[in-house]
């Protein structure tokens, strides 16, 4: 639990300071790089992800090394972090129906034990507000550390879901749309 408490430390950081450098949208700004567990990841994409003619949020992937391609970055069992800086109010509902809409367009053959791993991330959902983080950190030793509305949550263990819920942002029928995943993958 030390490493959880650390990443939503630095999560909370990460979404409070405005860095000098680093990347731009929505009036969101988010770092060139992060230190986790001892990792140095960097900012591979930023995305805003719009519904109809309203934001929702800003997301960070950042990973050890760039990549724009989706099966290169699943494929590596490596540090990764998703964070998402929410700039309107979104309710547990809407979010746990977005995560079981990827789960589906996404993943080949959901096993079980992956749909168990999705109830264990809806149970921690919560309401988020504007201006509060959601985020997703992968450590190949532990899992994925799971913070919510600015709070860590717990973790789920697993590649398998670690690529199951970064799925949903950059598999082949994005949520967020393909522009979010562009943008993800540092395409612009």
């Amino acid at each position: 639990m030390k490493f959880q408490s650390a990443v939503a430390a630095l999560l909370l950081t990460l979404l409070c300071l405005n860095p000098a450098m680093g990347a731009e949208k929505a009036g969101v700004t988010l770092p060139d790089a992060v230190d986790v567990g001892g990792a140095r990841l960097v900012l591979n994409g930023i995305a805003l992800r719009e519904k109809f003619v309203f934001d929702v949020y800003v997301a960070g992937l950042y990973l050890v090394e760039k990549s724009n391609d989706p099966g290169a970055i699943l494929k590596k069992d490596a540090p990764r972090m998703l964070v998402m800086h929410f700039v309107r109010d979104v309710d547990a509902k809407a979010i746990n129906e977005a995560w079981i809409e990827g789960l589906e367009a996404n993943v080949k053959d959901v096993t079980p034990e992956l749909r168990e791993k999705f109830g264990q991330l809806a149970a921690m959902m919560t309401d988020v507000k504007d201006g509060q983080a959601m985020g997703f950190t992968y450590d190949p030793a532990s899992g994925t550390d799971v913070m919510v509305a600015g709070q860590p949550r717990g973790g789920i263990p697993g590649k398998d879901f670690a690529d199951a819920i970064l799925a949903t942002w950059i598999g082949p029928k994005p949520g967020p749309g393909k522009g979010f995943k562009q943008q993800i993958l540092g395409n612009k």
